[in-house]
């Protein structure tokens, strides 16, 4: 399994609905990302600047780079995109993290 993180950039004021549509994350989505390789996917809001930090695992066969290609998950793209920045396809925008220190 491969631990990789990245950040986004919630819209001021969104805390309580992103965390709202989170909680009810649809079953296809989530079946979506489990098929995609994605495990143990975490993400933490720092409230004083509204970024979102996401860590996740992913096995070494994953799709990850094939999910903008399903249905499902531009949908969720669309349904989240009033509450982040993203770019013209609604995709969030991202930057990867460089992980500087892990301890087991």
């Amino acid at each position: 399994m491969e631990k990789i993180a990245f950040a986004m950039q919630l819209n001021p004021g969104q805390k309580k609905e992103y965390v709202k549509r989170h909680d009810a994350i649809w079953p296809e989505l989530k079946t979506l990302l489990l098929e995609a390789g994605i495990r143990d996917y975490s993400i933490f809001l720092d409230e004083k600047t509204n970024i979102l930090f996401v860590v996740l695992r992913r096995t070494a066969d994953h799709t990850m780079n094939q999910l903008h290609e399903e249905e499902v998950m531009r949908r969720w793209w669309e349904f989240m995109a009033p509450l982040m920045k993203t770019k013209t396809n609604n995709e969030p925008e991202s930057r990867p993290l460089e992980l500087v220190f892990h301890m087991d």
